[in-house]
């Protein structure tokens, strides 16, 4: 699919009758640019995966509130899709919960819960968390218009910029980046979820937001459309998945369920249940990585 051409820059502004055309190709760009992995992923171990998960006790997967991914207003979302597919295949009941996503990772490191959804790794994760891949994005800065930036390397210069970020997210290394660096200088304001930060942006008491297409509901606003522009992290795709706990799940067992997941990319399950909330074409390219 062609990308298409760049949003004009924060700076530059945009007459009231292009701004809607400005907007449709940022989030296709949004889209667009989340199709480019090119990652491996290691096969399931091939008996675990014949034995199937143990569904012989209660099993917990903590759901966060979050664009596309899940709705509590509405109860619908990928995640939430997912998780019913995984119940369904493994003959397992899952009890979903709802949570921040600091605390679901603070519960799969204790091993008080088991699954997670489109979560991803890094070195401190992976010592208490394993993962089952199936979808692959980038990340993006939202800036206000008025901020003035140009790129990404700008927001960090003007020390007058506040960043928003919601607790327990990790992005992709350019955002990280920028994170920990504003956090070192307190130019970052924290919340539980998006819509949050969404409203404070507008209100101008921060000026960025980091940004992944899941968040399309939000970022179709018109009055985010009006204050804002889309920059892009020079940085590849980030995989996302199912995330076990390694206190609660045995590698056996961790292998079981990541067999699960990889049956439902290979036979297209997981390019469907994007493809409810995507159009197809990026559906099948971010779950074909």
């Amino acid at each position: 699919m062609a990308i298409p051409p760049p949003i004009p820059s924060a700076h530059v502004p945009t007459p009231p009758s292009r701004r809607g055309m400005a907007w449709r190709a940022a989030l296709g760009a949004l889209g667009a640019l989340a199709l480019a992995a090119t990652l491996v992923v290691t096969p399931a171990d091939t008996a675990a995966a014949r034995a199937g998960p143990d569904c012989g006790r209660p099993l917990t997967l903590g759901l966060h509130e979050h664009g596309l991914l899940y709705s509590g207003e509405t109860g619908e979302g990928i995640d939430k899709d997912i998780a019913d597919e995984l119940a369904r295949r493994s003959g397992c009941h899952l009890t979903t919960l709802v949570l921040p996503r600091a605390r679901i990772w603070q519960l799969i490191e204790s091993g008080a819960l088991d699954f997670s959804l489109s979560a991803i790794t890094n070195r401190e994760r992976d010592k208490f968390a394993a993962f089952a891949w199936y979808d692959s994005n980038k990340y993006y800065l939202l800036v206000r218009r008025d901020a003035h930036v140009a790129d990404v390397s700008d927001f960090l210069r003007q020390r007058r910029l506040k960043l928003g970020a919601i607790r327990g997210f990790r992005y992709n290394a350019g955002a990280n980046d920028l994170e920990d660096a504003l956090e070192n200088e307190s130019r970052v304001t924290y919340a539980t979820s998006l819509e949050p930060l969404f409203e404070i942006l507008l209100a101008g008491r921060i000026h960025g937001l980091i940004v992944e297409p899941f968040d399309t509901p939000v970022l179709r606003n018109e009055a985010v459309q009006a204050q804002a522009t889309i920059l892009e992290f020079d940085d590849p795709p980030v995989l996302h998945g199912l995330v076990m706990s390694r206190k609660s799940l045995s590698p056996e067992q961790q292998a079981a369920w990541r067999a699960l997941i990889d049956d439902m990319r290979a036979d297209g399950t997981m390019g469907r249940i994007f493809a409810k909330y995507f159009p197809v074409d990026l559906a099948q390219s971010m779950t074909r990585f």
